[in-house]
């Protein structure tokens, strides 16, 4: 397993970082600890990773915004969800937003939409990305050092056993949730 995450974490790191996120860097911040993946290479590709993301949506929302939101009709709640916290918070919610559980991807799309100025969000993105990007890999961090060194062996065992099915049955939570909403 270790051979197979330092040949391919990287990559992974990267990948989740344009998508999901927390559900890869966190990991992989747990691997830093543990000596397979490098925690600065961590941080810097997720760095990168979600600044160029958030910016390609940002781009997207800011020419084709009102299109994409019309022809996809599912992202409305979150859309406006995201619209008002937008407007409520303004440059807080911008600073913030990959923090918030729902709004996290459809957000750089809905403030391109709203008109946004782009060196702004630029700027901006950038502090948000390093802010997310260190905390994010130093939570994984910290949890694998408490680990190694709070638990016996056997403890890290069935700990990180019931980890791994907890992962794996929210994962296969989440492929059903898509499965129904893109199949129903």
């Amino acid at each position: 397993m270790e051979d197979f995450v330092a040949q391919w974490g990287y990559w992974a790191v990267f990948l989740g970082s344009l998508i999901e996120g927390e559900s890869v860097i966190l990991p992989a911040g747990y691997f830093a600890s543990q000596g397979v993946l490098d925690l600065s290479k961590v941080m810097i590709i997720a760095f990168f990773g979600t600044l160029i993301a958030d910016q390609g949506l940002f781009l997207i929302g800011h020419v084709w915004g009102k299109r994409v939101l019309s022809f996809f009709p599912k992202l409305d709640p979150p859309a406006q969800k995201a619209f008002l916290f937008l407007k409520q918070y303004g440059i807080f919610y911008i600073l913030t937003f990959r923090f918030i559980y729902g709004v996290r991807i459809i957000s750089p799309l809905i403030i391109g939409t709203a008109g946004f100025p782009f060196g702004q969000f630029v700027f901006l993105n950038f502090v948000a990305a390093a802010l997310w990007s260190v905390l994010s890999c130093g939570a994984g961090y910290v949890f694998g050092s408490f680990i190694m060194y709070h638990l016996s062996p056997l403890q890290r065992f069935f700990f990180l056993g019931g980890l791994g099915i907890a992962c794996l049955c929210w994962l296969l939570w989440k492929a059903y949730l898509f499965y129904k909403k893109e199949f129903a």
